[in-house]
């Protein structure tokens, strides 16, 4: 399984915002961004000139940072979103929230995407009553997202469950059984990822 393993914290500097990738650590004084809020690297303190390419550029490395997939991956979304009917940013965001290991982070099954991708991949969750171990699965209406009776993973997953205040109205979760269900697909105005879409279209549109 493919996966970026370069420093979480750097890459949150980087875009200059919390992505959220570490989980707890995100929320505490230890937070990266909060002790060194400038770029990494000798010349992170130094003025850059913020052209339009440059802008359009940082929003999808930002983007793909924060669902933390691969070039390659996140240019296979578009080009599937690019396909669909309806506004092409809109339904980028759409997949990417409906992966798997976003969809548990989203529930507060997993403190960060990096811990859902470790546990789906290891087998402790399933789908509709079948074990699913791919972190991109694309879940849909009326799926019920359940954990592995006896997984070992289940003290991990109820300590990521304090972590989360809200869960988005597309989804339904039951904290104490570790079960959810998906009511729908989410509408715009229910992401709340820091993302500009329609700056990703352009660049991807040249």
């Amino acid at each position: 399984m493919a996966r970026d393993t370069s420093a979480q914290c750097k890459q949150c500097r980087r875009e200059g915002q919390k992505l959220f990738l570490k989980g707890e650590r995100c929320f505490t004084d230890k937070c990266g961004v909060e002790r060194r809020s400038y770029p990494p690297g000798d010349h992170g303190r130094g003025r850059m000139r913020q052209s339009e390419y440059r802008v359009q550029l940082r929003e999808k490395q930002k983007t793909r940072r924060y669902y933390q997939v691969l070039e390659s991956q996140f240019r296979a979304y578009y080009d599937k979103a690019s396909r669909q009917d309806g506004v092409t940013g809109e339904n980028l965001l759409r997949l990417l929230e409906s992966r798997l290991d976003n969809v548990l982070v989203r529930l507060g099954f997993a403190a960060s995407r990096r811990q859902a991708r470790q546990l789906v991949g290891h087998g402790h969750w399933m789908v509709n009553g079948r074990r699913v171990d791919v972190p991109s699965y694309q879940v849909r209406p009326e799926d019920v997202i359940s954990i592995k009776s006896g997984s070992a993973a289940t003290d991990t997953i109820r300590k990521a469950t304090e972590l989360v205040s809200t869960v988005p109205a597309w989804l339904q979760a039951d904290h104490d059984s570790l079960t959810a269900k998906v009511l729908r697909l989410p509408e715009r105005a229910e992401i709340s990822a820091p993302v500009q879409e329609q700056l990703i279209v352009e660049l991807y549109s040249k």
